[in-house]
């Protein structure tokens, strides 16, 4: 029995009156049980928390907040990866606890949930009828939000049935974010309009000039495509890829392009010719289609094959091979046009003179080999072997931060012809001897009076020098003026033992033997502004030199960028020695504090 009215106003909060209301009752012999059943269901604290909850609901509503980011979840799981990779404090531990309990990742997961749904326009109500000629069969109606955002979607003509099917669902986009539509679905009417006799591309058009609510009549496929977990593997693109040059692609609106050296993290690879990939740091959260590695291997080796594959590593895709088509089926997008133009990345990579400390001659012409490539000309390309070939397709990697008592990472210059990178090297290790040290070199060349043992060189005979390169302890060496230079393993160990950060600076040849697990190299272009220089009688770099000689520089750096531009880490433009001393000094200590993307090989057994 309630015996007066519990007094409430507008501003009077849920809970605060159902507290109130809960104050006021009182159960009297007759209805005892049924008051007192009442009574204990408004005295819950659940029902109270709910309450509040729904009030805060209610004021940010009035707020119309926006996300900051659409994707907690992995934010907090790529945080616990972290955390869990190191020795953790105290607070460390019970933040890494926090991220681990189901009611926080239930949170975060609603959180998304909702920053990716745009729930506007309402949706109208089903049509009441079907079409006499669909009764005997199973007919799905859905309806779907376009705004801004494309479907996420390919259709295909199944060339047995002539029937418009859906060829992929793009992850991330708004029709897999639905869970309404699946791979293989035929599709009959779209916004009430018969699309059998349509072609896929006219079907395409309809849908990209249609907004807000769609209405697509479908016959469900038998068997309903899965909902997998989305794919946690990172890929570093070591080409570049332009969907509309490649006519190979299923659907050129749903190809994502890409740049050499972007990170992309692929979420599906259930089709083995086409990849479903995002770019990381992209706010695009739907997947686009990228080539397998199977498939650019495929293609490439039969381009080669048929002797149009040029002699560089770094190809670029092939656009009218026949075996381009093989496995392809023609798509069209259920999105519309939608190519996101990545933003340039101008980064030519200069590749380097190892021994400059020695000398600097105006031809600016060498003869050094790595201890791997003791046959031919360094400088003359490989003759291509389509069955031996390990072409640039992808290399997967992982995040990777130093941890407390490891071993600093190796630095490994390499840069143009004229770059001089050893007196930039020389200067940052001379103001900072502490943290940095030199790799020393040995020669077989007799000693000078102001040259100290294991300071300038490790001074060695010739025997001992050639004994030395037939146990393969050089990265590289070679020969100059009859006497014999190189660099060795062991020379690199001995600053890296003493927990100095070791800067070499090789020809790119020597990473081959350098990119390994042992050292983890960070590798740094220097490159000094030759195109300016081309134009500028007044450059410092053009002092002293002819124009053919910055000419050869210039043919020189774009063969060594199409050759080892994708194991480039930072590309340092060199404009002056005091201001490229300072970028890499900055650069450096980057490198020992923030994560880096390496190849999975170095992080994991």
């Amino acid at each position: 029995m309630i015996e007066a009215q519990p007094i409430m106003s507008t501003r009077t909060g849920l809970h605060e009156t159902l507290a109130l209301l809960t104050s006021q009752l009182h159960p009297d012999a007759n209805h005892k049980e049924d008051l007192g059943f009442l009574q204990d269901v408004f005295s819950e604290k659940s029902l109270g928390y709910l309450m509040k909850i729904h009030e805060k609901l209610k004021q940010f509503e009035q707020q119309s907040p926006t996300p900051v980011l659409h994707s907690a979840t992995c934010l907090a799981e790529d945080l616990a990866e972290e955390l869990q990779n190191g020795a953790l404090e105290a607070d460390e531990r019970e933040l890494l606890l926090l991220l681990s309990t189901p009611h926080l990742k239930a949170v975060l997961s609603a959180h998304d949930t909702v920053a990716q749904k745009n729930f506007d326009p309402v949706l109208p109500p089903l049509p009441e009828e079907l079409d006499d000629g669909l009764e005997e069969e199973s007919v799905k109606i859905v309806r779907l939000v376009k705004n801004k955002e494309p479907l996420g979607a390919t259709i295909r003509r199944d060339d047995a049935t002539g029937a418009v099917i859906v060829a992929r669902i793009m992850r991330g986009g708004a029709a897999d974010r639905s869970g309404l539509v699946h791979v293989g679905d035929e599709l009959r009417e779209v916004n009430g309009s018969l699309i059998t006799h349509k072609r896929p591309v006219e079907i395409s058009q309809i849908l990209s000039q249609s907004q807000g609510s769609i209405t697509l009549k479908i016959i469900p496929a038998i068997v309903e495509e899965d909902k997998l977990k989305e794919s946690r593997v990172y890929l570093r693109a070591l080409f570049d890829y332009t969907p509309f040059e490649d006519k190979a692609t299923p659907c050129k609106e749903a190809g994502l392009p890409f740049k050499r050296g972007d990170i992309l993290q692929v979420v599906s690879q259930e089709d083995a010719t086409w990849w479903q990939a995002k770019r990381v740091a992209d706010c695009n959260l739907r997947a686009a289609l990228i080539p397998s590695k199977q498939f650019q291997e495929r293609r490439l080796r039969y381009r080669m094959k048929m002797g149009s594959f040029p002699a560089s590593v770094c190809p670029k895709i092939p656009t009218n091979e026949r075996a381009d088509r093989e496995d392809c089926d023609s798509e069209s997008a259920l999105n519309g046009k939608d190519v996101v133009s990545p933003k340039s990345k101008a980064a030519p990579a200069f590749c380097g003179h190892p021994f400059s400390w020695e000398f600097y001659s105006a031809s600016l012409r060498r003869n050094f080999r790595t201890r791997k490539d003791h046959q031919g000309s360094p400088g003359e390309p490989p003759t291509p072997d389509a069955n031996n070939t390990d072409f640039l397709i992808y290399e997967e990697v992982t995040q990777y931060r130093p941890r407390p008592g490891e071993r600093p990472r190796l630095i490994v210059l390499i840069g143009s012809l004229g770059a001089r990178i050893s007196e930039l090297k020389q200067k940052v290790i001379t103001e900072n001897p502490q943290r940095y040290g030199l790799a020393v070199p040995h020669t077989t060349r007799a000693r000078k009076n102001q040259e100290r043992e294991g300071v300038e060189y490790h001074f060695i005979s010739k025997a001992a020098f050639e004994a030395d390169v037939q146990k393969n302890k050089f990265i590289e060496y070679g020969e100059y003026k009859d006497n014999l230079y190189g660099t060795s393993l062991e020379s690199i160990h001995r600053v890296l033992d003493q927990n100095k950060v070791c800067l070499v600076d090789v020809q790119p040849e020597a990473l081959k033997i350098l990119r390994s697990r042992e050292f983890k190299p960070y590798v740094i272009c220097v490159k000094p502004r030759v195109y300016d220089s081309l134009f500028s009688s007044s450059s410092s770099l053009s002092v002293g030199i002819m124009e053919e000689d910055l000419q050869e520089m210039m043919q020189s750096a774009e063969q060594l960028d199409e050759r080892y531009g994708h194991l480039v880490d930072y590309v340092l433009v060199k404009e002056d020695p005091v201001s490229a001393s300072a970028e890499l000094q900055a650069v450096l200590q980057r490198v020992e504090v923030e994560p880096h993307w390496v190849p999975v090989p170095w992080v994991r057994a």
